[in-house]
């Protein structure tokens, strides 16, 4: 019986001791350097500072952390919907954000850089970028610096990778922005030059759900032992971003003789080379674009299942059913065409939780296009039904059939000829809007080449392997609806002949 007790201890007891609770954590690691992202020499791996930072509490806190992709604005909503625990993305600890959130301790603290071509001059303070035009990221310090001259014009930019793009171009005169952001995108490339020194001061912390105080506390805790044993600043060296402000801040005041190889790893990655170079990085692209083309086709496909099926019961509701139910599916079709496709998804995965409809983001996804399409759907099904002529039901009803026979066998098989073409094109259109799914985490075409091209600042080579992924995946549907028709047009010339 020993033996038996000791088995049992072995194979259930002492692995459930040892599991560890999940730490589920966000950010925005699309194009996020370096507080999370995508490695540019290998990109199915994460890094970055703040996901160093994240590793070590969990190490301290005895959880295994857990990371969950979600755009900026995407973050606070998805915390108070439960869908994670914490977010860390360079948070600024603004009273409106205190508001929304539970903070942290700050974790790290910094200014405002500005940013100029190189050949550009006398532009290293905020006086003297009046009159000139200056890209910002919206909602930041940086943001609100810049809003107090009058004399300034801003463009706040969702991405930073948009704003230092148009830099190149020319479309902005400077970029002012977090000094990490500054270092990375401006510091690395000898096209662009910082200049001036730090203006405005902000801090970051890790925003958690309000009331979470359990969590929260547990992580202050593990933050103050960081800084005091020199955690912090050996993860901020590494990557270059350890200041003299973080040594106030910490009290760290310790000379510490660390490598920034992080920093140097990151340069080297981004140095452009021509040639076979660029090939074999369009060759690692691979992978990924076929994860996203695949998770493109998924959710298109099933929402269009359910958008064919629901479109043609709306039809046939508004067109045969009762006065009330045509009316009902009428009031449908005209909200949904009513309002934006981006609306209805961040509603369904955003809103419903609120009633206690909790969706996964795909669930969500296929419901949010399927329901949406389903209403064009709708009005072509409609359209069809009505091209067939009257006399067809009133005979098929004299040679002693059923409505519902006449309507299956005779009325929405011709009907259904009549709209293949358009379901076609409307299923090619849906796999082109299925890229609004990007809003509630999941990946699938065009959020890759929204990290791709931002990692590597290459829009146009990106932009054509993305799009000949659409164009592949688009093209067997075109062939099939072709087949169709004519399947469709041969079946139809026979009825007739009899």
């Amino acid at each position: 019986m020993r033996w038996l007790l000791l088995l049992w201890l072995s194979v259930f007891a002492i692995p459930h001791a040892q599991a560890q609770e999940v730490l589920n954590w966000a950010s925005d690691g699309e194009a996020n350097v370096p507080y999370v992202f995508h490695d540019p020499v290998q990109q199915s791996r994460l890094e970055g500072f703040e996901y160093e930072i994240v590793q070590e509490l969990g190490n301290r806190l005895h959880m295994t952390p857990h990371f969950i992709q979600n755009d900026w604005d995407g973050l606070v909503p998805g915390l108070q919907r439960g869908m994670y625990q914490m977010v860390i993305d360079g948070i600024e600890m603004t009273p409106e954000h205190r508001e929304a959130v539970l903070f942290s301790r700050p974790y790290y603290v910094t200014g405002e850089r500005i940013i100029l071509r190189r050949d550009e001059t006398g532009l290293d303070t905020v006086e003297a970028l009046r009159g000139h035009t200056v890209g910002t990221i919206k909602d930041t310090l940086a943001e609100r610096i810049l809003s107090r001259e009058p004399k300034i014009a801003i463009r706040s930019y969702e991405e930073e990778t948009n704003a230092f793009s148009d830099l190149h171009n020319g479309r902005l005169d400077a970029i002012l922005l977090d000094e990490p952001i500054a270092m990375y995108y401006g510091a690395i490339t000898d096209e662009l030059k910082l200049v001036g020194e730090p203006i405005g001061r902000t801090q970051y912390g890790i925003a958690f759900k309000p009331g979470n105080y359990a969590l929260r506390d547990k992580v202050d805790r593990a933050l103050t032992a960081m800084m005091a044993d020199g955690t912090l600043q050996t993860i901020l060296a590494r990557w270059n971003l350890w200041t003299p402000e973080m040594a106030k801040m910490t009290g760290d005041f310790s000379k510490r003789d660390i490598t920034p190889i992080e920093w140097n790893h990151y340069r080297q990655a981004m140095d452009r080379h021509g040639g076979w170079s660029i090939f074999w990085r369009y060759i690692g692209f691979l992978p990924l674009v076929l994860h996203g083309a695949w998770m493109t086709l998924a959710v298109s496909a099933l929402a269009m299942v359910l958008a064919v099926g629901l479109g043609l019961l709306l039809a046939l509701a508004r067109h045969y059913g009762p006065k009330a139910l045509g009316l009902l599916a009428g009031v449908y079709i005209e909200i949904v065409r009513g309002t934006p496709l981006l609306i209805q998804v961040l509603f369904i995965f955003y809103g419903l939780p609120a009633l206690g409809i909790r969706l996964s983001p795909f669930v969500a996804g296929v419901l949010a296009l399927g329901l949406n399409y389903a209403a064009y759907e709708a009005e072509n099904y409609r359209a069809g039904l009505l091209s067939v002529p009257r006399g067809q039901m009133e005979a098929a009803i004299a040679l002693n059939m059923t409505h519902a026979q006449a309507l299956r066998l005779i009325i929405v098989p011709q009907a259904f000829r009549t709209v293949v073409p358009v379901m076609t094109n409307d299923f090619i259109s849906l796999l082109k809007d299925s890229s609004l799914v990007s809003v509630i985490t999941l990946t699938e075409l065009s959020q890759t080449y929204v990290r791709l091209s931002s990692t590597y600042y290459d829009y146009i080579g990106t932009g054509l392997i993305i799009g000949a992924a659409y164009l592949l995946l688009g093209l067997p549907f075109v062939r099939l609806a072709r087949y169709a028709e004519r399947r469709l047009g041969r079946g139809m010339t026979r009825t007739g002949h009899h």
